[in-house]
């Protein structure tokens, strides 16, 4: 019986190292790809893709734009068809390619810049392998008689480094507290108002207000995107002494800017 149980523990263990391989044919490095160039100009930057795969693979590579909703989702959108794309400024070379199992291809990405545009854009870049279709099984839609199948996204960003205009707020903090939570839970929101994608931070300090003791919480970090609003999800683990506090959200976007703020008055029972 205990054989029994090994054989059929090892098999199950076979099946799921094969399963989890399985998906796991190629890979993509870098998936951010940041540019900073000057408008008028062009840079380019190289992204490495190798195959896992023990057969050749066909690769598509197509543009598409991407926006950032009020929640940090990402929505999705045809190349070119968002105020902010850069996908018009970019070209690919090559977007069809095959590569051997267990090699690898440097694809370059070119991105040239607008004269006279100093905006910040941002886009996606999809990497996609394909197979071949027989006259059966064709798509229609297709001409080449391929089927696309699974993906993998590089996000792109470019803003000229001489871009400068960058300024956020943070605003309106409150509780959203539900009685079965371990935690009280806050919200604020963050409003972009520049014009460059800015990395921030936001810290949760509760003040005393009658001992006027400080405690300070681990920050967040999220991105935000210009003209655009982003509710941030802030937690105050339970801990806190009895009495009555000043909770502020501090806002941290870049060493040279001054820290922006919102405040509640909270009781801890």
């Amino acid at each position: 019986m205990q054989y029994i149980k090994h054989l059929i523990f090892f098999i199950c263990y076979c099946f799921l190292l094969n399963f989890s391989l399985s998906g796991q044919d190629y890979e993509v490095a870098p998936v951010k790809l940041n540019y900073s160039v000057e408008p008028g100009e062009a840079s380019s930057k190289v992204i490495t893709i190798k195959n896992h795969a023990n057969k050749n693979q066909t690769f598509i590579i197509s543009l598409g734009d991407f926006m950032p909703d009020s929640k940090g989702k990402i929505n999705y959108y045809p190349a070119n068809s968002t105020k902010f794309s850069c996908a018009q400024f970019l070209s690919v070379s090559p977007s069809f390619f095959e590569i051997n199992p267990n090699e690898e291809k440097e694809i370059m990405v070119t991105l040239q810049a607008a004269v006279g545009d100093y905006t910040s854009r941002w886009a996606m870049l999809y990497i996609r392998t394909a197979q071949e279709q027989t006259s059966f099984s064709v798509d229609k839609g297709l001409s080449a008689g391929l089927m696309v199948s699974s993906q993998i996204a590089v996000m792109i960003s470019q803003s000229p480094k001489s871009n400068v205009n960058f300024f956020a707020t943070i605003n309106r903090l409150n509780e959203i507290t539900n009685e079965s939570d371990s935690v009280r839970t806050f919200t604020a929101n963050i409003e972009n108002l520049g014009d460059k994608i800015t990395k921030c931070k936001v810290y949760l300090i509760a003040a005393n207000l009658i001992t006027a003791e400080e405690t300070f919480y681990d920050p967040i970090e999220v991105l935000t995107y210009p003209k655009s609003s982003l509710t941030v999800v802030l937690t105050l683990p339970y801990g806190l002494p009895k009495g009555k506090y000043s909770l502020s959200a501090v806002l941290d976007y870049g060493s040279t800017k001054t820290l922006e703020g919102t405040q509640t008055i909270i009781d801890v029972h």
